[in-house]
């Protein structure tokens, strides 16, 4: 018992590469072995491989067999015992990976190496399971990351990667791939019932995402959601792309819907990416030279054009030249954005 205990000690701290090199040393001299032990039963070493192989995966198709004594010895003491051991010490150490994989991947400990993802900071389950369904809604091959200093992922999604650690550290916005990352979104913290210490953690993740855009001069489009309306300033410092105000945008839309009633669901329409009438951005065409060119066009084809960029003053000039590297928005539905995009 305590030799078998040795032994599998032995065994278990033997890395994967080391037992396949060992392998494939006792396959490839089995089958030269067989193949000069029995020239007539294994007149190719093609032919004693192929026997090596099918006795070593326990298949045995019996097309060819070793007929001495010694060539049957042989495989008995040496394949048997070494070659089948050695197979089954691999495919136990494979599954061993893919079980570790996936233990890391659920804790959050495995880096992110995709492109073009979006990386999600904070915020609770039910804001996660939205955000992450208008994106996969938008696109349904992106790729999502989601960072988070609890031990599992809020949520489960086919196209969400967790990363778990401090979204401050550099390390860990890192590990999430950030500097290749389509955008981040910065939720506000719900659990600090207090709205300044929820925005200054909020700004303290934002910094740290700048300081990462200069040290690596890369260029970092972050979206970060606020409590306070007088807090942008701080944020603007920070070189925050765009600001969504929490609570007070709530609040705001609420007062609109009782002074215009029904313009909750034009503001719920525009929102969504789920059907209907929606937003998208759009490039300009080169045939536009003012703003009433391409709205003539796209009114045409079925869109509205309502603004270029943050700007929703380009009906009041209409002649005024489109810069070329102007973000133009439209509203439309999907089959007309994927006519005009």
């Amino acid at each position: 018992m305590w030799i078998l205990q040795r032994l599998f000690s032995k065994i278990i701290t033997i890395k994967l590469w080391q037992i396949i090199l060992m392998t494939v040393i006792i396959l490839l001299l089995s089958s030269y072995s067989m193949h000069k032990l029995e020239p007539e039963t294994f007149p190719r070493y093609i032919d004693s491989l192929w026997w090596t192989m099918t006795t070593v995966v326990t298949v045995g198709y019996g097309d060819y067999f070793p007929k001495s004594d010694i060539g049957r010895i042989f495989t008995m003491f040496l394949l048997y015992t070494f070659g089948i051991g050695a197979m089954g010490i691999i495919i136990g150490k494979i599954f061993e990976s893919f079980s570790l994989y996936r233990k890391l991947k659920e804790e959050g400990k495995l880096k992110f190496s995709g492109k073009g993802h979006y990386i999600l900071i904070g915020s609770s389950k039910d804001k996660l399971v939205n955000v992450v369904e208008e994106l996969t809604a938008n696109n349904s091959k992106c790729e999502i990351v989601i960072i988070d200093n609890s031990n599992k992922c809020p949520i489960q999604h086919d196209r969400v990667h967790f990363i778990s650690g401090d979204p401050s550290e550099e390390e860990v916005l890192l590990k999430a791939n950030i500097l290749e990352s389509n955008s981040v979104s910065v939720f506000a913290d719900e659990s600090i019932s207090l709205s300044e210490y929820a925005d200054g953690k909020t700004l303290l993740i934002a910094s740290r995402v700048e300081y990462i855009s200069k040290k690596y001069n890369k260029s970092i489009y972050t979206v970060v959601e606020i409590m306070k309306e007088k807090h942008i300033s701080l944020f603007e410092h920070a070189k925050v792309d765009e600001f969504i105000l929490s609570n007070e945008s709530v609040s705001r839309l609420m007062a609109q819907a009782a002074i215009h009633p029904g313009s909750s669901k034009l503001f719920k329409q525009l929102l969504s990416k789920a059907d209907g009438e929606n937003l998208y951005e759009i490039q300009k065409k080169p045939q536009w030279i003012t703003y009433k060119d391409a709205s003539m066009e796209l009114f045409e084809q079925g869109a509205i054009l309502i603004s270029d960029g943050n700007n929703l003053d380009i009906a009041r000039r209409p002649n005024d030249t489109i810069p070329n590297d102007t973000k133009l928005f439209v509203i439309c539905d999907k089959e007309t954005f994927e006519k005009i995009k």
